[in-house]
């Protein structure tokens, strides 16, 4: 399959969910989805059938406002119904909100307050071990959620207990709702803040499929130690209208920006299946 191409479809229905709604963190969403694509259609031991199998993969979006994404993912995967999530996304009492709902079939974990997702993801982590259980745990954070000092607790708790079944990713855009992270908090080197905490290092393109795949892999085949992914990645990823502008972190396109951004998609997608 060419998971490139089909990228844009599911940003297709992301944005079409956008519209139904009237809101969404459309920025994020766009540059978190390669990534959330590739742990549940190539890498992930999760599926509507395994639901309760607790030796299943868990998966926790911690950046929780990047819903919009995680909706078109898992009704792609068959855990949820797109029209169903198009008719009443964001409607007074629906179940489909604007964050990650456990009462929903294949989510986790309710999330959205930053910085609860790695140190949750430790403790999930960490029961597997001591149940001498299979599974992987991953946990998706946004680049501005690494201020959050709950984070590091659970970097520091995660390499004392050798975690080597948890997988943290770093969606690394580089623009938070206020504007620039290194503006609102300096960031310094990723790579160097988590190793000296104790961490396996991974840096990739995080709009490459087969460089996501390779890093999910080394990070399963390392031992003794938890692994970090620093995805390299684009805001607003997909369309010239969104890419790198902060403004486009909580967006409703207007009617002919909806327009241009479909356009782009349609273009990207031919150019993903002639590459």
């Amino acid at each position: 399959m060419n998971y490139k191409a089909l990228s844009f479809d599911l940003r297709r229905d992301c944005v079409d969910i956008i519209m139904a709604g009237g809101g969404g963190h459309i920025g994020g969403d766009m540059s978190v989805l390669d990534i959330m694509a590739t742990l549940y259609l190539r890498k992930m031991n999760i599926s509507p059938e395994n639901i309760n199998d607790p030796d299943r993969d868990r998966f926790v979006l911690s950046k929780g406002h990047a819903m919009e994404a995680y909706y078109a993912i898992l009704a792609y995967k068959g855990f949820l119904d797109l029209d169903d999530i198009k008719a009443n996304f964001s409607k007074y009492g629906s179940k489909y909100i604007g964050h990650p709902n456990n009462k929903l079939p294949g989510i986790e974990m309710n999330s959205g307050s930053l910085g609860h997702g790695l140190p949750v993801c430790v403790g999930m982590a960490l029961a597997g071990k001591m149940d001498n259980r299979p599974y992987r745990v991953y946990t998706i954070m946004g680049d501005g959620e690494l201020a959050e000092g709950s984070v590091w607790e659970g970097a520091m708790s995660a390499s004392h207990y050798k975690l080597d079944n948890l997988c943290a990713i770093v969606d690394r855009n580089r623009l938070q709702i206020s504007g620039n992270t290194e503006d609102v908090m300096h960031h310094d080197s990723q790579q160097e803040r988590w190793a000296s905490f104790g961490w396996n290092v991974i840096t990739v393109d995080g709009h490459d499929y087969d460089a996501l795949s390779a890093a999910f892999d080394s990070a399963a085949a390392t031992k003794g130690r938890p692994t970090v992914i620093i995805a390299e990645t684009t805001k607003g990823y997909g369309s010239s209208v969104m890419e790198n502008k902060a403004p486009w972190h909580h967006k409703v396109p207007t009617q002919e920006e909806y327009a241009q951004i479909m356009a782009d998609f349609v273009a990207r997608k031919e150019e993903a299946l002639h590459e």
